[in-house]
């Protein structure tokens, strides 16, 4: 499922993302592609491990932790920690390719099965051309280009590119999740079932055939759900 998540920074969050990420070294953007992909990228990235790095991060998490609307499509039971990119000048694509499936956080060796891939875009759109993140969904391609602060998700299956950015920079974090429910399919079910309980809830309150759904929710959670 692709959704895309508005809000996701607040305009002082992205104020404070976009000074660390301005007084961060960026280095060239293949040293942490696998084999496919390194051959289609060709961007920049921040080195990990920085105080800077390690300052991003945890504003980019702590945005999602409070997003409700994060963990009810994604469902996380691991985030892989944050990475920011940047495409501009000479180094300013990345070409097709598929997410690896499972990635090694460098700093602790912890495992993460990537589910679900997320952009969150940091740059304004209206501050460079090109740039535009193309998925090959099960509807045909999506061309996604959010405003500030907004994100992407969608399944790490996917064969995606970042289109040439021709103007300016586009800067984003892009991470994955591991989620408690590994099918997609199911995914998308439990957060359909999930915002119409919502809706019915706003509009009439709690019932007892609400509690019935509600039941009925946690149960295929329970059944499908690796905790």
């Amino acid at each position: 499922m692709l959704l895309h998540i508005p809000d996701v920074l607040t305009s002082d969050e992205l104020r404070t993302l976009r000074s660390l990420l301005n007084e961060a070294a960026w280095r060239d953007g293949r040293a942490t592609a696998g084999t496919q992909a390194v051959q289609a990228k060709n961007n920049e990235q921040i080195a990990t491990g920085t105080d800077t790095a390690q300052a991003a991060q945890q504003l980019v998490l702590q945005a999602l932790h409070r997003n409700p609307l994060f963990f009810s499509v994604a469902l996380p039971r691991k985030i892989f920690p944050p990475q920011f990119n940047r495409y501009g000048g000479e180094t300013n694509f990345y070409g097709d390719h598929v997410d690896g499936g499972v990635m090694h956080v460098a700093a602790t060796g912890e495992k993460v099965r990537t589910d679900v891939s997320c952009t969150l875009f940091i740059a304004d759109p209206a501050d460079y051309d090109g740039g535009e993140l193309v998925i090959n969904d099960t509807y045909g391609q999506q061309r996604v280009k959010l405003p500030a602060g907004d994100m992407v998700i969608y399944p790490s299956t996917s064969v995606h590119r970042v289109e040439p950015v021709t103007r300016g920079h586009r800067v984003a974090s892009f991470f994955w999740v591991q989620s408690l429910v590994r099918s997609d399919e199911q995914r998308r079910l439990l957060f359909d079932l999930d915002m119409n309980l919502m809706r019915l809830r706003d509009a009439h309150g709690e019932s007892g055939p609400m509690v019935g759904l509600t039941g009925t929710y946690h149960n295929l959670l329970r059944l499908w759900a690796d905790a």
